[in-house]
């Protein structure tokens, strides 16, 4: 199938984020004890995701462009935002990048194993080279009921 799944169609709150080793460490707060997010997923073919970390601080100014560096980089580091297409074939979801806040996403293809359980699914990052371990990213989602 290349988009638009009934299964997959809809928005995914997330539920936890964890990240772990091919040694079998695991951290089960790479974005803290308590993350935000929302996935969502359309059936014409568009995604968008965005995770929050837990415990993010206010800016001191309300006018976000009068922010001073060092705040403006922690805001920065402590959300992640992008969206794109989509294409789901068999085990997997594939966002293709079309706008980030890590600029060098856009244009890049995130391949995500996926795994339907009810009304969650997990996705997973392909084994990767970080800081010299091989990591792999799992995030749980769980389906955010259709309102009228």
């Amino acid at each position: 199938m290349t988009w638009g799944s009934d299964k997959l169609v809809g928005t995914w709150k997330l539920v936890s984020a964890s990240l772990s080793t091919e040694g079998g460490e695991r951290n089960d707060a790479p974005f803290g004890a308590s993350p935000t997010g929302f996935l969502t997923y359309t059936r014409d073919g568009r995604m968008s995701a965005m995770i929050s970390h837990d415990g993010r601080k206010l800016l001191s100014v309300g006018d976000w462009s009068l922010a001073g560096a060092e705040e403006k980089a922690e805001a920065f580091g402590t959300f992640a935002a992008y969206a794109g297409r989509y294409t789901l074939k068999e085990d997997r979801v594939i966002h293709h990048v079309e706008v980030s806040s890590l600029q060098n996403w856009v244009n890049t293809d995130l391949v995500r194993l996926i795994q339907f359980q009810g009304d969650r699914i997990v996705l997973r990052t392909p084994p990767t080279a970080s800081n010299g371990k091989i990591k792999t990213w799992e995030l749980v989602w769980e389906r955010v009921p259709a309102t009228l």
